[in-house]
């Protein structure tokens, strides 16, 4: 029948497509696994230590993030261990309630300051960091300070307390310097997140690293990137003073390009386990399908279609082959679903004697097993970091990023063209964040004892002695403390980098009398929490204790607010309860 000789028309391109871009990602596994790489030197613990601080700026751009930047500036401000930097937060001046979420930030940070944009928002990414720049230029006029280099974060971030040490040390000698980005971990329900999961430990593990030692251009990954000032400056003076693409969807893809082919030195920093877990920054991303397909359109329309569309293909080799891995996409994720139909349809009818070239099936089944290496090897080094129950669905997670991808990739088509035939740059779709209120139940999180042998308040024979003689029942914490090995102070500190809490108890200018009455003193006396503040639709809670589930429930049921916690330690909590509350809370 005519649909036969159809699908069998269909099926050999297709097929042949696929074992082509199959046959590249092998190549790159290829390159991973002979340990082929350039020699990377991680430096000593003492070296960091002793490595002169330069100023860094970190550059966080906002649209309508009023509801996580508070929580994101409260627990990554404490935790990074570097003291000489400085958060300058872009916001717009139709957001108000962002801007009053930096301003209250500000408050308790002295390093935080409001970036507010001259122009209402949103604009594009791009143009928000441009205004960014030009506020810290302001304030290096004001203060008579310059900063060396200049960091990039997102409002969901959550930054590794070794990330800008690293960065410091790196940057000596290099322009740029990416530190892996991660998926915070989520449970198997959370299939679409669970895809982002997959794709940045496979990229992050496998792709950027054979990328660097092949010879390719580094593509920023939008966060945890530290440029050198100079060589952003270079790049200004060829942009008319703008340092970043104020009309890319894309920019950090067009910084990462445009500072190579300045000549600027690129350095990914290799994945690595420390106390606190895989040394990269941390984030959520979306977690349903529309949202997935709103991000992932931006990043096809500003990688593939804008940077076709600007570049070319014209770039001194190897270049224009890593052009072809950034946006082979095109072609891929519009004809995998059709391939997949196509392919189930030619295996049923071939067992019914449908005539067929005779060289088909030993495509079809190359393509096959180039496929099931892909996906074994996606599972491996999602394993590595998620654990083995969670890669075993990888499988599915990556039919349905399938679909993901097409939807995506058509949405992207249809609002480039769009914008192509109007003769505008495609509009900025920004993606909801979300940001950890707490981190106790996360799978994989370090243990105390390991965040207290990195800080170097505890060392590791100490360690293994206080786990020898820990009585059951007792936790290791109280059990150190008792033994004279910890002081309070550090273990409420290691408690807050393990959990991604903030620490310490809040100003007497951030506490309201009347937030400290929003829950029941019973619920106060039995979960040792006070409250202290209600701000944009957040309730913000002390307490002397790492939230567990069943508190969270339970406090939760009492408050249609938001919770968000703060880590104090003890005492602090006693002097707290005695000023605001003390006849509520003891009787």
């Amino acid at each position: 029948m005519w649909l036969d000789h159809w699908v069998i028309g269909c099926l050999a391109p297709l097929a042949l497509w696929i074992l082509l871009s199959g046959l590249d990602d092998l190549f790159i596994a290829l390159v991973r696994l002979a340990g082929v790489r350039k020699p990377f030197f991680w430096p000593p613990e003492a070296a960091l230590d002793r490595a002169t601080e330069r100023p860094i700026a970190i550059f966080v751009p906002l649209w309508h993030e009023h509801p996580v930047i508070g929580q994101m500036l409260d627990r990554n401000i404490p935790a990074i261990r570097y003291r000489n930097f400085h958060v300058f937060a872009g916001v717009y001046p139709n957001d108000a309630l962002t801007v009053r979420a930096v301003e209250s930030a500000s408050r308790r940070h002295p390093q935080v300051h409001v970036a507010l944009s001259s122009h209402p928002g949103p604009t594009s990414k791009g143009d928000c960091l441009n205004s960014i720049y030009r506020r810290m230029l302001e304030y290096e006029a004001a203060h008579g300070v310059r900063f060396e280099v200049l960091m990039v974060h997102d409002a969901e971030d959550v930054i590794h307390p070794e990330s800008l040490r690293l960065v410091n040390w790196f940057s000596g000698e290099y322009d740029m310097v990416q530190i892996p980005v991660l998926a915070l971990p989520t449970p198997l329900r959370d299939f679409t997140h669970g895809l982002y999961c997959d794709e940045f430990a496979e990229f992050q593990s496998k792709d950027i690293p054979a990328r660097q030692t092949l010879g390719g251009f580094l593509p920023s990954n939008g966060v945890g990137t530290g440029f050198r000032r100079d060589a952003l400056e270079r790049l200004a003076a060829r942009r008319g003073g703008r340092v970043f693409d104020p009309e890319c969807l894309t920019e950090d893809y067009e910084t990462g390009f445009a500072l190579h082919s300045l000549g600027c030195r690129q350095l990914f920093v290799p994945l690595r386990r420390g106390a606190e877990g895989p040394v990269a920054t941390r984030e959520y991303f979306p977690r349903s399908f529309r949202a997935a397909v709103r991000q992932r359109s931006r990043w096809v329309a500003g990688i593939a279609l804008q940077g076709w569309q600007h570049h070319g293909w014209r770039a001194p080799w190897p270049q224009p082959y890593w052009f072809w891995r950034d946006r082979k996409g095109l072609v891929g994720n519009l004809v995998s679903p059709l391939a997949a139909l196509t392919f189930l349809h030619g295996l049923l009818r071939w067992h019914a004697g449908v005539p067929h070239p005779v060289w088909l099936p030993a495509v079809c089944e190359a393509t096959l097993g180039v496929s099931l290496v892909q996906m074994g090897l996606r599972g491996v080094l999602s394993g590595r970091i998620y654990g083995w129950r969670f890669a075993a669905a990888t499988p599915l997670r990556m039919l349905w990023g399938n679909l993901v991808n097409y939807v995506a990739t058509c949405m992207a088509v249809r609002e480039f063209a769009a914008a192509r035939r109007r003769g505008q740059s495609p509009a900025w779709r920004k993606t909801q964040h979300a940001y950890p209120a707490h981190r106790a139940a996360e799978p994989g999180r370090p243990r105390v004892g390991e965040v207290l042998a990195q800080l170097r308040v505890l060392d590791r024979d100490g360690l293994q002695s206080a786990l020898a003689s820990q009585p059951q029942g007792m936790r290791l914490g109280e059990h150190l403390q008792r033994m004279h090995l910890l002081t309070e102070r550090d273990l409420y500190r290691a408690l807050s980098i393990q959990t991604g809490l903030p620490l310490g108890a809040p100003a007497r200018e951030d506490v309201d009398r009347l937030a400290t009455r929003t829950l029941p003193a019973a619920a106060m006396r039995r979960w040792r929490i006070m409250p202290y503040r209600v701000d944009l639709g957040q309730l913000h809670v002390a307490t002397d204790e790492v939230p567990s589930e069943e508190m969270t429930r339970d406090l939760s049921s009492l408050s249609s607010l938001e919770l968000r916690f703060r880590l104090v330690q003890p005492r602090e909590f006693d002097e707290m309860a005695e000023a605001y509350w003390p006849k509520r809370l003891s009787a």
